[in-house]
This record gives structure tokens, sequence and C-alpha cells, in this order.
């Protein structure tokens, strides 16, 4: 196991953080460390007791005491809830990374709702329903914060219908008429922010409008948990609930780290939790969730919206002409190629889902998340290029959609969560079942 932490600079959407240690200082858990200029970014404090030995561009490294106490540096309480949140350093803990402080200045003007995301919605990830299972009454507790904050008059909690447990746990303690849950069809992805709102609310955003459209504000489950921690205890956002799930050697190749310090090395967490199966090598290490998640490193190092590592085993050798179905719920263009030269596939064509269109720096929005039009047009240009089978990032519907084409057509379908679904024996994507909502 290291005992160094690294602290990426780079954690969050907005700001890059600036430094206000030096190597030598010796700094204890919860201690800011580095602070950021503007309204959109998000404070970094340390995640251990230790010494600094590296400051750099883009990180800061800890050397952690081998003894590591309880106690952590309290933030200082702000006038606001939001301004609480703010030195805290909370993001949004469900992959986005956006700094949460800025949604909770939102005014719904005494209307308006507060929307958790609690869908959990990649398949495998596990640790924000364990969290939910464990501290219902926090969870109520930042939600009821949020929307105090945010001035609103109803709160919703969104989940999977497949989550009865969870749906159940949270309906015993709910003590406020304001406050409902609502269950929602067990599909990818239904934790998409807009699906939220349209799940909930009934409204279709617009791929660029905000849920403030809606007169809404989205925040994801742990991201509450870590608002209460913040305005109660003064907690600032230090560590991180981490799945870690795969070709391992445990018995069953799933394992939930509560209260990881931001900053761990993956390869200590993939050790703690059994290690990496010892049979043959690996396919690949993801970071994040089977569909949105990227490839990472042993030594690359947990940060605030990390929310699962994944290992796969080997990827399958197909060798053949290979054409590409990108989809704006999962991986881009270029997570495909990857997948893709796993697979030893020669790329000869690449088109988008039928409802992807085209944001802000380049990136993919889907017009109207997890319902999807058909596909058809897009298999018939890609076997017009030459592609004798296809890798596709779709979502539930638009993957069912390729499947009602694509075995007529006489090409094999490949979906990029294949390989780490069929490493944990879970059913791959591919059509609708009885009681999948469209």
């Amino acid at each position: 196991m290291s005992n160094t932490i690294h602290l990426l600079l780079k954690q969050n959407i907005g700001a890059k953080n600036n430094p206000i240690v030096k190597v030598g200082d010796e700094v204890k858990r919860g201690q800011l460390i580095a602070d950021f200029e503007g309204f959109i970014g998000a404070n970094l404090h340390a995640s251990v007791d230790g010494k600094v030995i590296e400051v750099n561009d883009d990180e800061i490294v800890i050397e952690a005491n081998e003894v590591q106490g309880e106690d952590y540096v309290k933030i200082e309480k702000g006038a606001t809830i939001a301004e609480t949140v703010k030195n805290a350093g909370i993001v949004g803990l469900g992959g986005a990374g956006f700094p949460t402080h800025v949604k909770l200045g939102t005014d719904l003007g005494g209307t308006g709702y507060i929307l958790c995301n609690a869908a959990e919605c990649e398949p495998i990830l596990s640790h924000n329903m364990d969290q939910l299972l464990h501290e219902p009454e926090k969870l109520l507790r930042g939600m009821k914060l949020c929307m105090e904050s945010c001035n609103a008059a109803h709160g919703i909690f969104a989940l999977k219908e497949i989550h009865e447990k969870e749906i159940l746990a949270l309906n015993k303690i709910i003590d406020d008429d304001r406050i409902t849950v609502k269950a929602m069809p067990n599909m990818y992805p239904m934790g998409e922010e807009r699906a939220v709102v349209r799940e909930c609310l009934g409204i279709v955003l617009e791929t660029d409008k905000l849920p403030s459209e809606a007169n809404a504000v989205v925040v994801n489950s742990e991201t509450m948990c870590a608002i209460a921690d913040a305005v109660d205890d003064l907690k600032p956002l230090i560590e991180k609930d981490v799945t870690v799930a795969g070709y391992l050697n445990t018995a069953n190749s799933l394992e939930i780290f509560k209260d990881v310090p931001i900053g761990t090395r993956v390869g200590d967490l993939i050790e703690r939790a059994g290690g990496l199966f010892k049979y043959g090598e690996y396919g690949e290490i993801i970071m994040g969730g089977p569909f949105t998640g990227k490839s990472t490193t042993m030594d690359a190092p947990i940060v605030k919206a990390t929310g699962g590592i994944l290992v796969t085993k080997p990827y399958p050798k197909v060798n053949k002409k290979m054409g590409l179905l990108v989809c704006a719920c999962g991986g881009n263009e270029d997570r495909l190629r990857e997948i893709a030269g796993y697979m030893g596939a020669e790329v000869v064509g690449v088109e988008r889902c039928k409802q992807a269109v085209e944001g802000k720096g380049g990136a993919l929005k889907c017009e109207n998340p997890g319902h999807c039009p058909g596909q058809a047009q897009k298999m018939l240009g890609l076997k017009k290029a030459g592609a004798e089978e296809v890798l596709i990032s779709n979502c539930t519907d638009c993957t069912n959609t390729v499947m009602g084409v694509a075995p007529k057509m006489g090409i094999p379908v490949h979906h990029q969560t294949d390989t780490i679904l069929d490493t944990m024996g879970i059913e791959r994507v591919r059509f609708l079942k009885d009681g999948q909502k469209k």
C-alpha cells in the first residue's frame, strides 16, 4: 500500500485550484490546502494528516502519517447554507463535479422542486444505495437543507423502481408532506439530470437548458449527505464512497469502501478489494461506471467525483471491420475507438445516435434521454461504410432499437459495457425487458 496521497488541482467543473501550502508543510486532515478564483470552483482540503512532499501545476502530494486520527479541521460556518457548502469544497459526487454551492444559490421563489438524483444509474455501482440504506436520516436532512437554501416548496427523491428496500427506508422516515419519493423505470440513463426532471415533473428540457428552466434543482444523493455533514458537523469534503468491482480475487468481486480519502491510489483500493485476478491479464481499469467511465491506471488518484473502480477481464478479439454508433448517454467516439482497439478491430465508419445533439465544447447531449425513436438509418450507414460488426454506446432504449434492425442486416452488435458486465456475470444490455417503460 502506498503512503502518499495525490490531490489533483483540477477535480471539478470551473476554476483550477491554487495551492496555498508548500513543500515541507505539515498538514492536518481537513485543512484547506488550495483555493480558487472566481465563482465556479471548489476548495481543496487535505484528506489525511501528513507532510507535503510535492506541489506542482497538477497536484499536491502528501506523505500520510503512519497513524491517522479521526479528527479533522472544521470549516468556517458561512452566513448561508450555500456559503458553508462552498467552504467545504463540495461538488456533484455523481460524476459531473459541478460546484454545489452554485446550485444552492438558486432561488426558487418559494415554489419549485429539489430533485434528489438517487437513481444510481450506472450498472454495478452500489455505494449510493448502500449509503441510503445505512444513513437515510442524513439524506433526508440533506434534502431539507437544499430546500431551505433554494427556497423550494417541494422535494422529490428519485430512485429506480427496482430499489424497493431503499424506497421503503425513505418512506419510513419522511416526516414532511412536502417531500415525496418517485419510482423511475429501471433503465439507463434514468440518472441523467434532464431525465430526472422529465420523470419527476413531466417536463422535457431542451439540450441546452438547465433544470432551473423547470423551476428545479437536481442534487445527487451522496452530495446531499455531504451537504448535511458540512452544515451540521462543519466537515469538508475529504472522503468518498467507492464501488470496486470486477476481475478481482474476492469471492463476490464487488466491494464498497466507505470514507476513502480523496487522493488515494487506485491500485491501493484494488489491493484492498483482493487484488487483480491471479490467473491472467485483465482488460482495463475503468474509473466511473460502465457507460460513462474512462480507462485509468493503478497509479491514478481517486478524485471527488470518482464513483467506481471497475476491472474488466480481457476484451474479446474480433479482428473485424467495426462501425461505431456513438450515443450522447454513453462513451464518446474516442472511448469507442479505444475499446475497438482493445478488440483488435478496424474502425471503418462512425455514426451518431439519432437524438445526439452537439453542445458546448463538442460534447453530445441527448434530445430526450432514454427515449429513442429508432436507429435503422444509422445502422444502414455503418453497413454501407463496410462495417462487419458494430460497437455501440447506447442507452437501454436505443440499444433495443439497434437490436430491432442489426440482426436483420446480419451485423453482430457489441456494447461498450459488454466486457465489464460479462466479468460480473450480469446480463448484457440488449433488449428492453417486460416492465421496462419506453
